[in-house]
């Protein structure tokens, strides 16, 4: 092939790349809520249903208000994490709230529990705390405020089923050493620095464990054992 055939071939396909770029940024994605949330996905798997990465959570069918809360904390700083940080750093209230409404209205499946890979004393802690916390050191059960059940409480009150045993970890984590924080009073700040590594991790544990029952709609109401500002 000679120089002049080389450059002929060259423009031609410099020609088709700028033709077909041109025709794909004529094509414009849907302007709708689940198009916007594809963002979303690459982290916490399709419709938010969690991804293998144990240290990004279920976030479809959590109730709207958490889900928010949780935005917002991002944006104006209150919880860190770089790229949730920088995705919704510049987005307004109106979009976060379409953005948590829409997440908490998908319910794909759930994974299967993980498998128990503490001691039996230590499941058995756990479970004391989730179940029952200690009355001694005015610590209250996880289920005192996340629901019997642990589904969670609308409006802004979580479940703890089906969450990934170091995402637990990671987050109580965060609320001892402050990295994590919520509106004031901050009730899991409060309790989490009562809790020893030692609890943390049986707790995390246990909840990891829990089977997942059919019906994961969170509850209407429960009375707090103490004042929560990320609760409303």
């Amino acid at each position: 092939m000679t120089i002049s055939n080389k450059l002929v071939g060259v423009l031609f396909l410099a020609n088709a790349l700028v033709a077909g770029s041109a025709f794909a940024s004529s094509i414009k994605p849907p302007d709708t809520v689940a198009q916007r949330a594809v963002a979303y996905i690459a982290c916490h798997g399709k419709d938010g249903r969690a991804t293998s990465d144990g240290f990004f959570p279920r976030i479809a069918g959590k109730p709207a208000g958490y889900l928010y809360n949780q935005l917002i904390n991002f944006r104006d700083g209150t919880r860190s994490y770089p790229l949730m940080t920088y995705m919704v750093g510049h987005m307004s209230d109106q979009y976060l709230q379409e953005i948590a409404q829409y997440f908490s209205e998908q319910h794909p499946p759930y994974a299967a529990p993980q498998p128990a890979r503490a001691s039996a004393d230590s499941m058995a802690l756990g479970r004391r705390l989730v179940l029952t916390g200690d009355p001694a050191r005015k610590v209250p059960a996880c289920i005192a405020c996340h629901g019997e059940t642990l589904r969670g409480v609308l409006p802004a009150i979580p479940s703890l089923l089906g969450l990934p045993r170091d995402y637990v970890n990671a987050q109580i984590g965060a609320w001892k050493n402050g990295a994590r924080k919520a509106r004031a009073p901050d009730c899991m700040a409060h309790i989490s620095k009562q809790l020893s590594s030692e609890e943390v991790g049986a707790i995390s544990s246990w909840l990891a464990t829990q089977p997942i029952p059919r019906d994961m709609a969170p509850a209407a109401s429960v009375t707090l054992p103490t004042p929560c500002g990320s609760a409303q």
